[in-house]
């Protein structure tokens, strides 16, 4: 069967599939809008919670950044990994325990002010729209290809599916939906590494393929190869050390943004339990420990793929070396539809030539003895794991499957964006500040119309994001890593925080982060309204903005605790309230 043709009818079934599920399971009160009526099994709320968490960034972005950049990117495994381990040991059981509906709600009640929720709900908005634009970003990547038109035609057809079964199912629609994105997603991750894998190496297992031999006769192992090609073209080495300190912080503030997420940690409210939320958070933890081990596999395979199809590696520099533009393969005419690939003959030898012109010393040399007048293929980092099945001329049904996946990745997590924007706006600002007696029924309302509002707003800045989608999630976790997580563990774990100190220390946290974020990444986003160019040369203390949330976290905790020492303790109740929640009860 026609590849396109198989596209539309393996994805047009996932969509059905989803939309059955949204109206099948459609919210009917605020509770099931909101947590699904707190009745999900904990192993399907570890589906549900994986999808949620496996964003565009992980499935479709993750593994382009670690093709691109190699050991260098292991921070967002090793960030995003253990972040849930701290999510599951510190925060999850402890949240369920209280009962509430949103996080907000808990630092409203917890901080007995309306002021510390309203500013929860400011930072929670701040968090989810900036990580929707991510998830944006993959929705237009994904359907790009899918519908073989640009990303902006894309990016809109994701904005109306998400319409459909998010704002009509709630979280007990997008529970069960998020179930079946999950099964899809990793079919669609695991099985094209495995063809690939064992293409490349005869391995089955990508994991252990990563590190194994070649087995086109080179006897060089795969990362030994890429590391020599690498270098031979001007690049870094694949397997090259990164840079410590950025590596540091960015892995510290993914893994405290990962415990402070509002939309991942609104799915601990689903389960009857709180002894439910412990088993859920353990059953997350290994479904997305499969897809988070493949991804080393699938970014080095892919880089691999993609130097050999444009550069013939033994023959760097020769005349012939490069791959003639006109015998370009399918998969590069495909995304240059989408405007994600896109060729320029600078040298006017019709052959395509990819080499890292950035680097001057190398630069100069190709010009000189190659003839090269600077790299003319510019490839879109989160087209890699889309392309990677097209580039290892897999059978078509894997490449649909991996569009079907990617597709499912991205509008999984943009649903529970969605919802967490929804509900801080209709219940804890609506319900919880301004409007207390609003019927159930206008509530609901209240949380359709913001989440469509959310939609608009996120399909436009997904438009113009301010990096790749990874990067752009990055920021998000730096501003969760800032806000929320320096409140909730005092929340928890410190009966003396009072709700100045949490206050002022969400204030400080968040608005100094966004500050340095906007400093380098342009005012709310809004391309070339950066103060100063987002390079190594101008970051303070030569911190990337990606990596500010853990300096952002660190000054919260300070400004909270001296302004907890010098205001009044919390009431006698507020401090019972926090030994009651810690207390590890098998309810």
């Amino acid at each position: 069967m026609e590849l396109q043709t198989l596209i539309y009818l393996v994805v047009g079934a996932t969509f059905l599939l989803y939309f059955v599920l949204a109206i099948v399971a459609r919210a009917g009160t605020t509770s099931e809008f909101y947590v699904a009526g707190k009745g999900i099994n904990p192993v399907l709320n570890g589906m549900a919670t994986a999808a949620d968490w496996m964003s565009a960034a992980s499935f479709i972005s993750m593994a382009g950044l670690i093709a691109f950049n190699g050991y260098s990117a292991s921070a967002y495994l090793m960030g995003w990994t253990g972040g849930y381990v701290l999510l599951a040991m510190l925060l999850a059981p402890y949240l369920r325990k209280f009962g509430k509906f949103t996080v907000p709600e808990f630092i409203g009640d917890r901080f007995y002010s309306n002021t510390a929720r309203v500013i929860a709900v400011i930072a929670l908005l701040v968090i989810s729209l900036t990580y929707v634009i991510g998830q944006m970003k993959g929705v237009g990547v994904a359907f790009s290809r899918f519908l073989e038109t640009s990303v902006e035609v894309g990016l809109f057809a994701g904005m109306g599916i998400v319409f459909v079964y998010a704002v009509l199912g709630g979280m007990k629609g997008i529970t069960y939906t998020q179930i079946a994105q999950y099964v899809i997603m990793i079919f669609a991750y695991t099985v094209p590494a495995i063809f690939i894998s064992l293409q490349l190496t005869g391995h089955f297992l990508p994991q252990t393929g990563t590190g194994a031999m070649l087995t086109d006769g080179s006897n060089q192992y795969l990362l030994q190869k890429l590391d020599l090609v690498l270098v031979d073209l001007g690049f870094a080495e694949y397997t090259g050390t990164p840079d410590l300190m950025n590596t540091f912080l960015l892995t510290l503030a993914l893994m405290i943004g990962t415990a402070g997420l509002p939309h991942v940690l609104v799915r601990f409210f689903t389960v009857p339990r709180v002894r439910d939320a412990r088993k859920s958070a353990g059953w997350t933890l290994l479904f997305i420990a499969i897809l988070y081990t493949t991804a080393p596999a699938v970014g080095a395979m892919a880089m691999w793929n993609t130097l050999k199809t444009v550069q013939d590696t033994d023959q760097i520099g020769a005349p012939e070396g490069n791959l003639l533009y006109a015998e370009r393969p399918e998969w590069m005419k495909s995304w240059e539809t989408t405007g994600l690939l896109s060729w320029e003959d600078k040298n006017g030898d019709g052959r395509i030539q990819y080499y890292n012109d950035n680097n001057e010393d190398f630069a100069a040399m190709a010009e000189e003895e190659y003839g090269w007048e600077g790299s003319e293929l510019t490839v879109d980092r989160d087209i890699m794991v889309l392309a990677n099945p097209e580039i290892a001329n897999l059978p078509n049904w894997v490449i649909a499957l991996i569009a079907a996946g990617g597709i499912a990745a991205a509008l999984s997590t943009a649903a529970g964006l969605l919802l967490a924007i929804s509900s801080a706006i209709s219940h804890d600002l609506l319900k919880g500040v301004f409007m207390p007696n609003i019927s159930e029924k206008n509530e609901l309302m209240a949380g359709r119309i913001s989440m469509t509002v959310a939609i608009i707003i996120a399909g436009y800045l997904g438009l113009n994001p301010p990096g790749f989608a990874a990067q752009v999630v990055a920021l998000a976790f730096g501003l969760a890593a800032s806000s929320l997580f320096p409140a909730l563990m005092m929340g928890i774990f410190s009966k003396r925080m009072n709700k100045q100190g949490a206050i002022a220390g969400m204030l400080a946290g968040l608005s100094i982060t966004l500050l340095y974020i906007f400093w380098y990444k342009g005012w709310f986003f809004i391309p070339d309204t950066n103060m100063l160019p987002d390079n190594a040369d101008n970051w303070l203390f030569g911190i990337n903005p990606t990596s500010f949330g853990a300096i952002g976290a660190a000054i919260n905790f300070i400004v909270a605790i001296l302004v907890a020492k010098m205001t009044t303790p919390p009431p006698h109740e507020i401090q019972e309230l926090v030994e009651d929640v810690r207390v590890p009860r098998a309810s």
